[in-house]
């Protein structure tokens, strides 16, 4: 069974910048995608940014894209997300999951989840 744990949240201004980190417990890491989502007070939980087994593959949603970066290092069984640019509607928490098929948006599509890290961006 996988943990993730994700780490590197915190408070910034608009416009500052934020890299988070999510790290993965198991030596099947580097053969699942894995994905970020958020969930801002209020709403639903969102896709944020997926990326493949390899890292060579990247998918993002559009209110994020041209901003965030993800990005993993296998051999630190651990997936980063750079966020540029950040605005106040960035503010949420965001979660890390394993993906069951790369570059899903459907939170059904991942079977592990890490307890989140809260990212709140003040204007």
């Amino acid at each position: 069974q996988a943990q993730l744990v994700e780490s590197g949240g915190g408070l910034v201004q608009a416009g500052g910048s934020l890299r988070l980190s999510c790290a993965a417990s198991g030596r099947t890491f580097s053969s699942y995608a894995m994905g970020w989502f958020r969930q801002a007070p209020g709403k639903d939980l969102e896709f944020v940014a997926a990326v493949s087994w390899s890292g060579g593959r990247t998918y993002y949603a559009d209110s994020v894209k041209g901003r965030f970066t993800i990005s993993r290092d296998n051999a630190k069984n651990t997936v980063y997300l750079q966020m540029n640019s950040l605005r106040p509607e960035d503010t949420a928490v965001y979660y890390c999951a394993r993906g069951v098929v790369e570059g899903s948006r459907r939170l059904s599509e991942y079977e592990y989840w890490g307890r989140g890290t809260q990212v709140t961006v003040s204007s």
